[in-house]
């Protein structure tokens, strides 16, 4: 046999052995170029370019500052031309004043400082972005506009108004690492659900771990892994998970402040003449706990925005004894938050009033509801508008379909 030299040798080994290509940028373009990568990502993840604006993403809001100071950069033109396929150097910037900054300043903004390094060292890379950092932007880049953030927006208006409330809790995420679906996260400062979880996967080191669809209370959503939110959530030193509602017992022997003796869930329906109430009266319900008469509760409803501005017909009606009105009321508007009606009316002065304990759903969910209030097992129940039902917690965090 024929000795081999050493390229031969390593061709037969199937090893590359074609010279290292040497970049021909600079480590100052090679800079300028990983920044506008990251803006690329945004715009292929949403279409767009990212704009400022103080109720947009952070991230977006940083993207967009970037932007405008590339394209005072007077090389980037030329060195970018053949990455911006979508145009983006052409549009006007709006935040940076070229002759108020120079070249040192521009770089500066963009996090790619040259102060760690001699003015003439030209071979050293002086913002080597880390992999942890990669991955982050990475992630953030994946994420893209929600198509029926509509059905979710209800549900994020709930959740704030819990956290104001105190009626829900902060959990700082690292003692419990699971998710599930219906969890509710903090994450960079957004307030984050995780609306699916996959079909269980391998992960490269031979653990479990799903793909998750996971919304955004700013419109947006993203399909990372499980691991990946873990990740993320554990490294974000502000990263939260939100406890359910702290209702507290319903029943019980010590009285409280609001517990009544006797009390009635009372369950009304409209007969208003408003055009959507018209065409979905038979769905469209209002739940409230009083501890008097119902018909004396709803006396005057015809000029009470609470009720729509119209008389109402009682459909349903229940006793209970021994209750705290506050914290049923709490339930109600926790299991039925993603059903609660979106509806704006004006009040007899002209003012815009949204009316809340009206809720879009059939009524033999409100009473099963109630059953499982007399039996003190509603709070192992949550409610799917998908399909109108009740459904127990354990299913859902199981991933089953109702």
């Amino acid at each position: 046999m024929a000795e081999m030299d050493d390229d031969e040798l390593l061709d037969a080994l199937g090893v590359d052995v074609a010279p290292i290509k040497v970049s021909s940028q600079t480590p100052r373009e090679e800079r300028i170029i990983a920044g506008f990568e990251d803006i690329l990502r945004f715009h292929q993840a949403h279409g767009r370019a990212p704009q400022h604006g103080e109720g947009r993403d952070i991230f977006e809001r940083l993207y967009a500052v970037r932007l405008d100071q590339i394209r005072k950069l007077p090389e980037a033109q030329t060195l970018l031309a053949g990455l911006d396929g979508p145009r983006l150097l052409s549009g006007a910037s709006a935040t940076v004043d070229a002759d108020a900054l120079d070249e040192d300043a521009l770089l500066a903004e963009l996090g790619i400082s040259d102060e760690s390094a001699g003015p003439n060292d030209v071979n050293v890379l002086r913002h080597v972005r880390s992999s942890v950092e990669k991955r982050a932007a990475e992630e953030i880049a994946d994420r893209k506009s929600c198509a029926d953030f509509d059905q979710f927006q209800p549900i994020f208006e709930q959740v704030e108004r819990d956290l104001k409330s105190g009626h829900r809790v902060t959990q700082r995420f690292g003692r419990n690492t699971s998710i599930a679906r219906g969890d509710y996260f903090i994450l960079g400062g957004q307030l984050a659900y995780v609306a699916e979880v996959g079909e269980a996967i391998k992960a490269p080191n031979g653990e479990s771990d799903a793909r998750l669809r996971v919304v955004y209370a700013n419109g947006t959503e993203s399909n990372l892994l499980r691991r990946s939110l873990q990740r993320a959530l554990y490294k974000d030193e502000t990263g939260r998970r939100l406890g359910d509602p702290a209702m507290g017992p319903l029943f019980g022997d010590a009285p409280e402040v609001d517990d009544i003796e006797t009390g009635t869930i009372y369950v009304l329906r409209s007969l208003s003449s408003h055009p959507f109430v018209a065409e979905h009266r038979e769905l469209i319900h209002k739940i409230g706990v009083t501890g008097g008469k119902v018909a004396t509760r709803i006396a005057g409803a015809g000029t009470d925005a609470t009720y729509l501005l119209a008389d109402v017909e009682v459909v349903a009606t229940y006793k209970l004894h021994n209750l705290n009105r506050t914290r049923l009321e709490n339930i109600f508007h926790r299991l039925f938050g993603a059903a609660q009606l979106d509806l704006t009316i004006e009040d007899r002065f002209g003012h815009p009033v949204k009316p809340r304990e009206w809720f879009l759903m059939p009524l033999h969910v409100i009473d099963e509801a109630v059953q499982h209030i007399r039996d003190g097992s509603i709070t192992e129940m949550v409610y799917d508008p998908k399909s109108a039902r009740l459904i127990r917690e354990s299913a859902r965090v199981g991933g089953e379909q109702p």
